[in-house]
């Protein structure tokens, strides 16, 4: 059995290019949805995907540090920067005067 190739010049019967028309006609997912599934799945497929976006947000920077450092806390498995950033935050309460 041969696969057979799409041609550009062929029109896809299964899936039309959208015309003018097409889109002046097309809803929202939130409005068709609940039409077709349950509350539930409805739901399900319009939340929003991905970690929700945090009220403070860290900054992304480049910093050298020390291989025996780096070592250290990758030892300890996945979240090394943030426990980076946890010991970094110990030594600003550590040492309030430093500024």
């Amino acid at each position: 059995m041969s696969k057979s190739k799409v041609q550009p010049h062929t029109p896809d019967i299964d899936n039309p290019a959208w015309k003018r028309e097409d889109f002046a006609k097309a809803r929202p997912a939130r409005e068709v949805l609940p039409g077709i599934f349950s509350k539930g799945r409805t739901d399900a497929l319009l939340k929003p995907r991905g970690r929700p976006k945090a009220d403070v947000t860290k900054v992304r920077v480049g910093i050298r540090l020390s291989p025996d450092v780096i070592d250290h806390f990758k030892a300890s498995g996945d979240g090394w920067q943030t426990r980076i950033d946890a010991a970094l935050r110990q030594f600003i309460a550590e040492h309030p005067g430093s500024r």
